[in-house]
């Protein structure tokens, strides 16, 4: 219900691979869920897989008052009713993005369930990655620290469905420039859907200097793995853990959302 409170939307399938050991046990548990009002659901209607999504019902919305209320619009007053919530969910334009957006942070975690070295250390939706950095003006879809290899990595997701010209993609790098002055330096994730589009975004890119670390990758791909392309450095795929990564001056006046990679620092 926390995911569902700041994330607004998964699907059964990404629920069930991120906390189950099988599909079964997931629709077991929503079922559950679903009769005792804790979650709502609707069909998918952006895949055409027919299968349900889920919000959070009128329980969900009691267990967590202060959710995010409008993927569409940050400053939305209050919905009257997990209904009214829903409602914006499934009129969103932004739905299918959400669950792109999502499945990155999904296969994250149930990467993390394989691997005890590995583990996603923070997750944070557009709404709250916003919210935390507005001195800097960023707007990204998503936000991540991630846990693996002895390394610890924060990133800014950007998720493109090829729906936008190369040049729109490219602005929304200049807004990372002011963070880089106080705030931490993290690799920008530039998620495609395409080989093509990536080749043509690196091209776009090449020569192109950027204050924050930026890397290509193609949504096919497990982001985990060895998925990701520097675009000054396009040699060999890098896996997640191996971007470069800086988590900024330890100010807590200038950069209060430091990551720490020794927590009792």
């Amino acid at each position: 219900m926390a995911w569902l409170a700041e994330h607004y939307v998964l699907s059964t399938d990404q629920i069930a691979q991120a906390l189950f050991t099988s599909r079964r046990s997931a629709l077991l548990r929503l079922a559950t869920l679903y009769a005792i009002d804790a979650v709502s659901r609707f069909v998918d209607v952006t895949t055409g897989d027919r299968q349900h999504l889920y919000a959070l019902g009128p329980l969900g919305m009691l267990v967590h008052p202060t959710t995010y209320t409008d993927p569409d619009r940050a400053n939305a007053r209050p919905p009257r009713s997990s209904i009214e919530r829903t409602e914006r969910i499934v009129g969103s334009r932004k739905l299918r993005h959400l669950l792109g957006t999502n499945q990155l942070f999904v296969d994250l975690i149930a990467y993390a369930r394989t691997d005890p070295h590995a583990g996603l250390a923070r997750w944070w939706s557009e709404q709250h990655a916003t919210a935390a950095y507005a001195i800097a003006g960023i707007r990204p879809d998503a936000h991540g620290i991630w846990c693996a290899g002895g390394r610890t990595v924060g990133f800014f997701l950007e998720h493109d469905n090829g729906t936008e010209p190369l040049s729109t993609v490219l602005r929304k790098l200049r807004g990372y420039e002011r963070l880089a002055e106080f705030g931490p330096r993290y690799p920008v994730l530039l998620r495609v859907p395409s080989r093509r589009r990536e080749t043509n975004l690196l091209r776009a890119l090449a020569g192109v200097p950027t204050v924050m670390p930026v890397a290509s990758g193609v949504q096919s791909e497990h982001p985990a793995g060895p998925a990701w392309t520097l675009s000054t450095d396009p040699g060999p795929r890098r896996w997640l853990h191996e971007l470069p990564c800086d988590h900024g001056p330890d100010n807590p006046a200038t950069n209060p959302h430091r990551f720490a990679d020794n927590p009792d620092q």
